[in-house]
């Protein structure tokens, strides 16, 4: 009897565990559905940041390669947040397409899949 209570509290548990994903899953927070600009730059560059990771796991960059294309997603965090800063935490179309460049250009230097 105590296997079988403890077989349905698992799978109660694992249940709960997924719903909850689900539900975060597809909520944006209210950061998101406020600054959609930043979001979107802010996206690009976490993605970006995977792939590189990605690459050096991979052995398709070293780590100085690596390093050199982190230093510059840094920089481009920098200017986004530089920017927000000096419009209420927001990014302009304008200024969110200057970034886009710049993250077109960072992403070109790291290696396909």
């Amino acid at each position: 009897m105590l296997s079988s209570t403890r077989k349905h509290l698992s799978f109660a548990a694992v249940l709960v565990s997924l719903a909850s994903l689900a539900g975060t899953a597809s909520a944006d927070t209210t950061w998101q559905k406020n600054h959609p600009r930043r979001e979107q730059v802010n996206h690009r560059l976490a993605n970006q940041n995977k792939r590189i990771n990605q690459d050096v796991k991979n052995g398709t960059l070293n780590k100085a390669q690596a390093a050199k294309l982190h230093h510059e997603d840094h920089q481009l965090r920098q200017e986004e947040r530089a920017m927000a800063s000096q419009n209420g935490g927001h990014i302009t179309k304008t200024e969110q397409k200057a970034l886009n460049g710049q993250e077109n250009k960072l992403s070109g230097q790291i290696p396909p899949k």
